[in-house]
This record gives C-alpha cells, sequence and structure tokens, in this order.
C-alpha cells in the first residue's frame, strides 16, 4: 500500500469543526441533482463544513456551489497533494476557508479504485455526519451503506 501520514494544505483548524460528508454515485437520477443543488446551498447558507472527494459530477458541482460561500470546506484527494490549484481552490486556501488532505505521497499521480477506497474510508472515519445524495445499484457506494448509517437528501 502506497498510502503514508496525511498531507495538508490549508487551514487545519477546519477540523475541530463539526463535518458532514457529501457523496454521491457518478451516475444519478435527475431528481437527485436538484436535491444535491438544494442540500448544498443550505450547507452554505448554515455555513455548515463539507468533507468530500469532489469527484463525481454531482460533487464537483456540490463543490463549486459551496465555494461561493465563506463555510469551511474540506478536500480529500485520492492522489498526492498537488502542486496546483484553481484560482478559486487558490482564493479559499487565502481566505483560510478550505483544507486539502491527502493520504498519498506527492509521486502518487493518478487515482485508481483502491485508492479511492482508502480516500473514501479516511473521510467517512473523519466525519460527525454523512449524506449520500444517491448510491447506484451495485455501485461502490450502495457497498459502503451496508456498514454505516445514512442521511439521505
Amino acid at each position: 500500500m502506497e498510502t503514508h501520514e496525511l498531507t495538508y494544505r490549508g487551514n487545519r483548524e477546519i477540523l475541530k469543526a463539526p463535518k458532514t460528508a457529501f457523496f454521491c454515485s457518478r451516475q444519478c437520477p435527475a431528481d437527485i441533482v436538484v436535491k444535491s443543488y438544494d442540500w448544498s446551498l443550505e450547507q452554505r447558507q448554515k455555513a455548515n463544513c463539507v468533507i468530500s472527494c469532489f469527484h463525481s459530477q454531482i460533487e464537483k458541482d456540490v463543490f463549486q456551489i459551496l465555494l461561493k460561500g465563506s463555510q469551511p470546506i474540506i478536500l480529500v484527494l485520492a492522489r498526492g497533494m498537488q502542486k496546483r490549484w484553481s484560482a478559486q481552490i487558490k482564493t479559499a486556501l487565502a481566505q483560510n476557508r478550505i483544507l486539502i488532505i491527502s493520504p498519498f505521497d506527492e509521486s502518487v499521480k493518478w487515482i485508481n479504485a483502491q485508492r479511492a477506497d482508502i480516500r473514501n474510508r479516511l473521510m467517512l472515519d473523519m466525519a460527525d455526519k454523512i449524506s449520500i445524495a444517491h448510491a447506484r445499484s451495485g455501485g461502490v457506494w450502495k457497498c459502503y451503506c451496508l456498514f454505516i448509517g445514512i442521511r439521505r437528501l
């Protein structure tokens, strides 16, 4: 296994905040998309800290909504820490409202199923609450659902 101690970029004080993990399968029904957007707007309005990998398209959309707010965000990677970030992430870093975490060495450049599983388990361990917008039948999140309590959107 290629994991090592966690690498952090950003405000580590965010770890003290109550955290809600957000997950959504890559394939989901249209009504879940709308519910996810509404959920992210609610989290932003309430200034709730959201932890996610923001990997699926819905998760990416939720991330974009959250970045427009001022609440804390935790991004967990399934690869090593990147050296370059988008302008929005750089702004959030400068505002001290984002924490980026990687359980992998910087030399790890590609995401695979095993690394995603390590990342997902890390997020589940760190979260105080878990929101799974959609777990596709036969998908990875359906398997996780067998082991954890879930708040459905």
